[in-house]
């Protein structure tokens, strides 16, 4: 991403966002962007400077669940694109394929829909937050299965402690904001 194209994204989400104390639970800093998608004119604008980032380079985009679904639509759409849904798992009518990955207390699971997808796509990868990478290197599995191209992972918000990065290797990782944890 272009420095300019970075900072203004950065600016708009940083000026949008709010962070919340001991939420979802005692000891957790929550970054909000709630804000940002209220906020008409700067959601508007940060959906065009990432369509503008990725315009010509990719032929889908998968949004997971939840708030990926929240900026994937509007970049499909301006884009003239398909959105790929990729889900938490039981949440998609079948068939479905779908892929476990580790969370801090046990195992959990993302699926989607293989017809959903065309051999050969370039599909970008989009989420509000990377963490620990768990749910984006179960969604580039998946997208592998089903033989697309994973054209990168974008998001708003990249928790940097929590190193999820490490699980993209080899992947373009784009983030508005990195954050320590």
């Amino acid at each position: 991403m272009t420095e300019e194209l970075g900072t203004r994204i950065k600016k708009l989400v940083v000026d949008n966002m709010r962070d919340v104390p001991g939420f979802p639970q005692e000891g957790v800093l929550f970054h909000d962007i709630t804000q940002l998608l209220a906020n008409g004119p700067a959601f508007q604008e940060t959906i065009n400077l990432l369509c503008e980032h990725y315009e010509g380079r990719i032929d889908a985009i998968a949004g997971l669940e939840s708030r990926g679904f929240v900026l994937a639509a509007p970049m499909a759409t301006r884009m003239g694109i398909g959105m790929i849904t990729i889900r938490k798992a039981g949440k998609l009518p079948g068939p479905v394929i779908g892929e476990d990955y580790s969370i801090e207390y046990g195992i959990a699971r993302m699926e989607l829909r293989p017809d959903s997808v065309v051999e050969g796509q370039r599909v970008l990868i989009i989420d509000d937050v990377l963490a620990t990478g768990g749910t984006a290197r179960a969604s580039v599995n998946l997208l592998e299965q089903c033989k697309a191209e994973v054209a990168g992972v974008a998001v708003l918000l990249e928790l940097t402690e929590l190193k999820g990065r490490d699980k993209l290797e080899c992947l373009d990782v784009q983030s508005a904001v990195a954050l320590s944890v």
